[in-house]
């Protein structure tokens, strides 16, 4: 069956880095656009980075941009959120998801993505 498994959450400090990780299995992950989203206590999920079919493609949220990077290996089926000069305000679970929309346009449209991961939670202490 489908599975995204992320891992790589942990507590840092703020301006420390880290790097997230999304393992894909029970599908072809080169048929998928994938995208990381992470959601803060309390709040809605929202739009983190995405990266098209072949990775030729990034999308980013704004208040990420320039610090964070998405990265895949369709040959071996992860997915990749590097994370850099990390603050307080990015501290949320981080989740990944692949969905088969390929319109650059909506990649950070929650509801258009099939498949989502349980998710790992990053603490960033000031």
């Amino acid at each position: 069956q489908v599975q995204l498994v992320e891992s790589g959450g942990g507590l840092v400090q703020a301006g420390d880095s880290l790097i997230l990780s999304c393992a894909a299995s029970g599908f072809i992950l080169s048929r998928y656009t994938m995208g990381w989203f992470r959601q803060p206590p309390g709040k809605e999920r929202e739009f983190v980075a995405a990266i098209s079919r072949g990775g030729d493609s990034t999308s980013y949220a704004e208040s990420v941009k320039g610090r964070f990077t998405i990265s895949r290996d369709n040959a071996k089926n992860w997915v990749y959120l590097y994370m850099n000069s990390l603050k307080p305000e990015d501290a949320a679970t981080y989740y990944c998801g692949a969905t088969t929309n390929g319109d650059p346009q909506t990649r950070a449209v929650a509801h258009l993505y099939n498949y989502w991961g349980q998710g790992t939670q990053v603490t960033v202490s000031s």
